[in-house]
């Protein structure tokens, strides 16, 4: 018998005996698959076909496609790309069914879907081997229903040894419904090739079957009809929960949260509602952080949940043993963490001995009332609310477990005495010698600051660190960056842009392993979430609220606070260097934080001669009497220090060293280098240029060198 394939130029004959195990193995070109069974084979060319693939109608009418047929194809539709069949959501490398409304089908998947759809499922039972030989264990455990695309192990299954996953009773589903939610048609069961969420749970399948009206665009996955229309239950007997559409923001009675709500078990009268998931709560769970077991009371009472210390009107749990009463999400919280703003473990605690009493929270700066649950921490007194710490912690982005701990910091020096008095840093070339002697108008190569004592210093070159500097860890996390799976790494001898403050800076800097964020100076780095620059008392970290700044008055986003006396101060401000030069003044000057000159006339800035607020910070002079704004001192360039090297660029010579000439002329512009220049270090080279002028533009953004601030949540990268 012979057959012409429309997919093949010559006649493929039929073989009727499949091949035995010592032959070569034929693979059918309409599936793809290992053929077992009678074929039809070409014998110039070696094509096959098992004897289904060969026998498939070129078009079929497929009940969970009732709008159009689905034609049969020898390959993609597609000029580019490979399609994913819609019902096992694998690549489709052979034979498909397509359709012109972009569903696509295995050959294999069409005709084994369409058994299903006319209740022939029983002629794919003999398939099924007893010992499943072609599936491992692992592969069924990850293995997902293509009908529900829920796990296969959930419930009584069908584990065909041809490859196809299928729940018992999705194989028994009635091809037609009628739900409460859609009364207008009925829903018929299809293949969701439009990707409609389901109007119940919300949840868009990525393949396999749903029931649909494709006129009104109304899907529901194949499990939801399952869900009852209404419920009575024990927290309100007075009225039954209907399952509706909700356009209140109520919270669910059980969890306390109102997101993913859009449909929910409610009384309308009583404004109640329940999540889907949460209206029928476990009766009793155990707590890994408390040694007793948490037993649910369908009371309605206000109470003052235990674990986290805020009001509660909805489904509690019950301590039988402690007489806790706590919110059934409390029962889960995680008996410990690391907080990335705070250097130890903090742990959940119900009792709270008598040092902590009174002290408030370190992170909103509020009393925390020691009566009921927060999290505090062993070696020290830091202590927080349980929503405070919970919020703050779950801002941060952790990679899989999220309990990491810190990892241990290598020391960035190596001590050449063991007194500490002379050492090796990893960014430079020579030993460095501990000093505490005055060094007017020298600049630290880490923080570019000016230096004080104690420092170290190189004797053979122009080379000085702060103390606290050299002994910065390499490896440090920073509490105000989102990304905490890894340490940042401390980088040196680089020019960048600095993604907290915005300012392009030389020295040192922690740069994260995620290749879309920015560097940190170490100005922004070493700024804790607690500080008292400025001000008698302690400032806090409280991110987004608006106040007055009592640094330079602009009113915004302020971010550290001090609750006694009101007074605020921005992130900027609060970094503003303790001493600046200009050529304004000969000497140093230093940031001063009130004027208690009430002379008006004395009330001006030196350099830009405009009005200034007494009350407001500037920096001043003592001996000259000098008087100035923070913003008219401090350049473009306050923080990339002079001498510093520069390695790209098109000039031919390498280094470039950063300099302030005078009036030589730019060798790109033509203009005096009265602001940053560079120029060759190569003896007799007379290369000099704006930095402005030979920049490099930003490699992330495709931009120049001078980015956007971030508009992430805190500002920070």
């Amino acid at each position: 018998m012979e057959l012409q394939h429309f997919s093949h130029n010559h006649h493929l004959v039929f073989i009727e005996e499949p091949s035995h195990e010592s032959e070569k193995a034929y693979i059918c070109s309409g599936c793809g698959e290992v053929i077992s069974g009678p074929r039809f084979s070409c014998v110039k060319c070696g094509f096959h076909l098992d004897e289904n693939c060969a026998k498939a109608p070129s078009e079929i009418n497929h009940p969970f496609h009732r709008n159009h047929s689905l034609n049969l194809l020898a390959s993609s539709p597609y000029a580019e790309g490979m399609p994913i069949c819609n019902f096992c959501d694998k690549d489709c490398e052979n034979f498909v069914y397509h359709c012109s409304c972009n569903l696509v089908l295995h050959i294999k998947c069409a005709l084994f879907s369409l058994n299903i759809a006319e209740k022939k499922i029983g002629d794919q039972l003999q398939h099924i081997s007893d010992k499943e030989p072609s599936i491992s264990s692992e592969e069924l455990e990850e293995a997902k229903c293509f009908a529900c695309w829920n796990p296969l192990l959930d419930s009584a299954h069908l584990s065909l040894d041809c490859g196809f996953f299928l729940h018992k009773k999705c194989a028994e589903l009635p091809l037609e419904i009628k739900h409460s939610f859609h009364l207008e048609h009925p829903l018929i069961l299809q293949f969701n090739g439009k990707r409609l969420p389901c109007k119940i749970c919300q949840e868009t399948k990525p393949r396999g079957l749903v029931y649909c009206c494709s006129p009104c665009n109304f899907a529901l996955n194949i499990e939801c009809p399952q869900i009852s229309d209404q419920i009575n239950h024990p927290y309100h007997l007075n009225h039954p929960f209907i399952l509706q559409p909700k356009d209140e923001s109520l919270p669910c009675e059980s969890c306390r949260k109102t997101t993913y709500m859009s449909t929910a078990y409610c009384c309308s009268i009583c404004k109640f509602a329940f999540h889907i998931e949460c209206i029928s709560p476990p009766p009793v769970i155990e707590d890994e952080g408390h040694k007793h077991t948490f037993t649910v009371c369908w009371r309605q009472l206000p109470f003052i949940c235990d674990a986290c210390g805020t009001p509660g009107n909805c489904i509690s749990y019950i301590c039988l043993m402690c007489g806790f009463i706590v919110h059934k999400s409390c029962i889960s919280l995680p008996p410990w963490f690391n907080l990335p703003r705070h250097d130890h473990r903090i742990y959940h605690t119900y009792f709270l001995v008598e040092e902590f009493k009174m002290r408030k929270c370190r992170i909103c700066n509020v009393v925390v009332n020691t009566r009921y649950g927060s999290y505090c921490c062993r070696s020290c007194t830091y202590i927080c609310h349980v929503d405070c710490a919970t919020e703050d912690y779950n801002w941060y982005k952790f990679n899989e477990p999220k309990t990491l701990t810190i990892e241990q910091s290598l020391d960035s020096i190596i001590y050449v005495k063991e007194d500490g008095t002379e050492v090796r840093h990893f960014s430079h070339q020579h030993n460095l010698v501990l000093s505490d002697d005055n060094e007017d108008g020298k600049l630290c190569d880490g923080c570019i600051l000016f230096i004080s004592a104690p420092y170290y210093h190189c004797s053979e070159c122009n080379f000085f660190l702060h103390k606290s500097c050299a002994e910065l860890p390499w490896k440090k996390k920073l509490w105000f960056h989102q990304h905490q799976t890894y340490p940042h790494t401390l980088i040196t001898d680089c020019i960048f842009r600095c993604g907290v403050c915005n300012f392009e800076c030389s020295g040192f800097a922690y740069k994260c392993d995620n290749p879309a964020c920015r560097y940190s100076c170490l100005r922004c780095a070493l700024v804790d979430s607690e500080t008292s620059q400025g001000h008698e008392h302690l400032l806090w970290f409280l991110e987004g609220k608006e106040a007055e700044c009592n640094a330079c008055g602009e009113k915004s986003t302020v971010e550290y606070w001090c609750n006694d006396c009101n007074f605020v101060v921005h992130d900027k401000c609060l970094k503003l260097p303790q001493i600046a030069l200009h050529k304004c003044d000969e000497h140093p000057l230093k940031l001063t934080y009130h004027d208690d000159n009430d002379y008006v006339q004395y009330h001006y800035c030196d350099i830009c001669e405009k009005s200034r607020n007494p009350n407001h910070w500037f920096y001043h002079c003592a001996i000259c009497d000098t008087t100035v704004h923070p913003k008219c001192v401090l350049g473009k360039y306050t923080f990339i220090k002079p001498g510093s090297r520069y390695n790209e660029g098109d000039h031919p010579h390498r280094p470039l060293i950063f300099v302030q000439k005078g009036y030589s002329e730019c060798h790109k512009c033509g203009k005096p280098c009265l602001d940053l220049a560079l120029e060759c270090a190569k003896t007799g080279c007379k290369y000099i240029v704006h930095w402005k002028c030979i920049k490099p533009f930003d490699p992330l953004r495709r931009k120049p060198f001078i980015p956007e601030r971030s508009s992430s949540q805190r500002g920070y990268w």
